[in-house]
């Protein structure tokens, strides 16, 4: 194992935003500042900047930091990586560091460099994978702004009609099959506040129905990524492709985490201590990916419903006294181990390891 300043001769921080992308090269044995420059965000720009960093790096190892690598930065991320040069991403950077020495692009971008100078090679915080993975990434965020949106037509539509009588029982939840019979209502000849509601009515179950069917059109797109990615994982009980293309927008690729302690402290699994005085006890994490851990929730409360051994699990633990958040925590750092060893055996680390 060897830190950044060991590995390489030059390190390039790049601190990138809408328009333009600033540059700065430093020494990684010293950090000592050399050079710096600025250029448009655009595919010129791109070949401008990479030009800049090869007849500063003259053929010599350098590694290129760059900030907002998923955002403003994926353009030059993707010039850099396919001319050959290692890409990661800056660890975040404390407000304090900053105290008493200001803030410019230019100052940014040096401290970007700096900031990868004393870190270990193998966990460096590597970008996420394109291609197939970066389709997939697309469709898992689609889906949840769909499914947000559906959730918030459904609430006003039920408030609506327990609100005015349209003629519909709304004690219980609407149906999927009463939607599509709101949707097919026709106006009628009534007073201006029922013609209303109705108008109104029938336009939110027409956007309901349109949800549902982008959203069965959204499942079919990553039913297709994940057999093709990794179907490995939806053999596994509990997991289907809307959960497994979470699981896998989040692992990306082979050398994104390095080992199952950092995948647990990606999903927000790994135990954190809250003990105090003579009671001994961990509780729920809650960073990490969210996205990821309510994947996880979601694949342990399936099991808990209808997974045998995790039954038989669960009335064992309850036995011993353990509450159910305490359960769902053991269960969920348990799937954590084991998503991210079906991941690794399918797909191991290639080498060099620091190759994006």
């Amino acid at each position: 194992m060897s830190i950044v300043a060991e590995r390489y001769k030059f390190v390039i921080g790049v601190d990138t935003h809408a328009a333009t992308h600033s540059l700065a090269l430093v020494t990684a044995a010293t950090g000592a500042h050399l050079d710096e420059a600025v250029f448009p965000n655009t595919v010129s720009g791109w070949d401008r900047a990479w030009n800049w960093i090869a007849r500063r790096i003259d053929g010599q190892s350098a590694l290129v930091v760059i900030e907002g690598i998923g955002s403003y930065g994926a353009g030059l991320a993707e010039r850099v990586s396919s001319a050959g040069l290692p890409v990661a991403e800056p660890p975040a950077i404390p407000a304090a560091q900053r105290r008493g020495v200001g803030k410019t692009d230019a100052l940014d971008a040096v401290r970007i460099a700096r900031s990868v100078l004393a870190v270990d090679t193998a966990r460096l915080r590597q970008p996420r994978a394109t291609g197939r993975r970066a389709a997939l990434r697309i469709l898992v965020v689609a889906r949840e702004q769909m499914v947000a949106e559906r959730t918030r037509v459904i609430n006003a539509l039920t408030a609506l009609l327990r609100t005015v009588n349209l003629g519909l029982d709304t004690r219980k939840a609407l149906s999927h099959s009463q939607f599509k019979v709101i949707a097919q209502w026709r106006e009628r000849k009534e007073d201006a506040v029922l013609s209303t509601c109705r108008h109104e009515a029938i336009r939110l179950a027409k956007r309901i129905v349109a949800l549902d069917a982008e959203l069965a059109d959204n499942r079919k797109g990553l039913d297709v990524l994940v057999e093709d990615l990794a179907p490995q994982l939806c053999e596994l009980p509990g997991i289907g492709s809307v959960v497994a293309a979470s699981v896998l927008t989040a692992w990306s690729h082979p050398g994104r985490v390095r080992s199952e302690s950092a995948f647990a402290a990606l999903a927000g699994t790994c135990p954190i201590p809250a003990s105090s005085g003579n009671t001994l006890r961990h509780r729920l994490n809650r960073g990490g990916d969210r996205r990821l851990n309510r994947a996880l929730t979601t694949v342990v409360i399936v099991r808990m419903r209808t997974h045998a051994p995790t039954r038989a699990y669960v009335a064992r633990r309850r036995a011993e006294g353990r509450t159910t958040k305490e359960i769902m925590r053991s269960l969920k750092r348990y799937v954590t181990r084991q998503l991210y060893r079906t991941l690794a055996a399918a797909h191991p680390v290639p080498t060099p390891l620091d190759t994006i």
